[in-house]
């Protein structure tokens, strides 16, 4: 996997090793080889910071920090829950994605499409492609939760001269784009559009098959897995079984610094922002034999990717119920402690809580809990208070820069000292 190495300024002393890591989100913009690195790494959103300026540039404005949902969900033109009436076998959900991207290009409304394959040989390896073809994007289906180098292909795309580009990224890939365009004449002459996926919490590629031993039965025949919104992470094998774990039983290593990637630490856009059009999972109710996706429309460029599939959908009002306030609170208090501590924190193993006893609690929590954008509140809120507390704790030279304003107001909500 290509790896970004350039950015030495990005790094930082962790207090307890006394090493320095680097702030990278791995994006692949600084592997390309059609310009000089050094342009590059200018757009690295770890440099520029997250939402801002790029966010008024897009919109306008910024996004309204006194809003609940616009502070957690960006700015919208509209949000809906939504899925494929023939959902696209082995996609991620229905398919939504999948739908846009090989429409668009049979169309020839664009000529390629960045986008994130798996490797040959290894299914959580990430290799990025530019699809010129339906069976190219066919083959880049479903989540690949690790970090991936996708704005590798941009380099290809420059050199075969491609003018009208579909680029399918997560959050800080996004920024990082956007900002580049900005700044650099490369892709100037680019007719851009952005499908944006929510992303969170990518495990170092080192540590992630040691996470996965440990978290599944049978870590060998898994081929994916997703954190979901019945307070359970579904882990799917190859030979299709469907194995679940709840939120409350996974292993105690998960909570060690050091295993998140330093770069899903200190990101502040869960929701992918900055995208054209934004589709995923998190704000959907949880349908076990459906595959409801949600679905933010942001810009006049995503209402042409849209237009691609709408006939396509069936649509659903966005639902909500519950109340994350307490579990956002008493979770972040109990990490902000853990942070603290650093590395000289009690190494902690094996499941705190059995799986059988975890299954209980996820049953309570399917009555009572948080559901659809209540969910959505829970998981967002707890990313940004840990986050901050992250880069406040071990990347202290970048606070200024990478925290955006909105967070502070959540702070306040939930009386949480800066």
């Amino acid at each position: 996997m290509a790896q970004a190495t350039y950015s030495s300024e990005a790094e930082i002393v962790d207090k307890q090793k006394g090493k320095r890591e680097a702030l990278c989100s791995s994006c692949g913009l600084c592997s390309v080889k059609s310009w000089p690195a050094k342009e590059s790494i200018q757009s690295c959103v770890f440099r520029v910071g997250w939402l801002g300026g790029l966010e008024s540039e897009l919109f306008g404005r910024e996004r309204n920090p006194n809003s609940f949902e616009e502070s957690r969900f960006g700015i919208t033109k509209k949000r809906f829950v939504a899925q494929l009436k023939n959902p696209i076998p082995h996609a991620q959900w229905s398919g939504i994605i999948t739908r846009i991207c090989t429409k668009a290009l049979e169309s020839g409304f664009v000529e390629g499409v960045v986008a994130v394959q798996n490797s040959q040989d290894d299914i959580f390896v990430p290799k990025p492609v530019l699809a010129t073809s339906t069976a190219d994007v066919f083959k880049a289906k479903g989540n690949k939760p690790a970090l991936a180098p996708a704005l590798l292909s941009l380099g290809e795309a420059y050199e075969k001269k491609l003018k009208r580009l579909l680029v399918v990224g997560a959050p800080c890939h996004v920024h990082i784009l956007r900002d580049f365009v900005k700044r650099s004449p490369y892709l100037k002459d680019a007719e851009i559009y952005v499908l944006g996926i929510p992303c969170t919490d990518n495990v170092k590629p080192e540590k992630l098959r040691w996470i996965l031993e440990r978290i599944s039965s049978s870590h060998q025949t898994l081929c994916h897995y997703e954190f979901m919104q019945d307070f359970q992470v579904h882990l799917k094998h190859d030979n299709g079984r469907i194995e679940k774990v709840p939120y409350f039983s996974l292993p105690q290593e998960l909570s060690q610094i050091g295993v998140f990637a330093p770069s899903c630490m200190s990101c502040f856009d869960y929701v992918n922002s900055l995208s054209d059009l934004t589709v995923g999972y998190l704000g959907a109710p949880f349908m076990p034999n459906e595959k409801r996706q949600w679905v933010l429309l942001r810009t006049e460029k995503g209402e042409e990717l849209l237009k691609f599939v709408e006939d396509e959908l069936d649509t659903y009002p966005e639902e909500t119920s519950g109340d994350a306030r307490e579990a956002v609170k008493m979770n972040v208090e109990r990490t902000i402690e853990q942070l603290k501590l650093g590395n000289k924190a009690p190494a902690k193993t094996g499941r705190r809580i059995p799986i059988w006893v975890g299954k209980l609690i996820t049953y309570m929590m399917s009555k009572k809990g948080p559901k659809g954008l209540e969910f959505a509140r829970y998981t967002i809120d707890f990313h940004i208070l840990r986050n901050y507390y992250y880069v406040k704790l071990f990347y202290p030279e970048k606070f200024e820069t990478i925290v955006p304003k909105h967070v502070y107001k959540v702070l306040e909500e939930y009386g949480i000292p800066k």
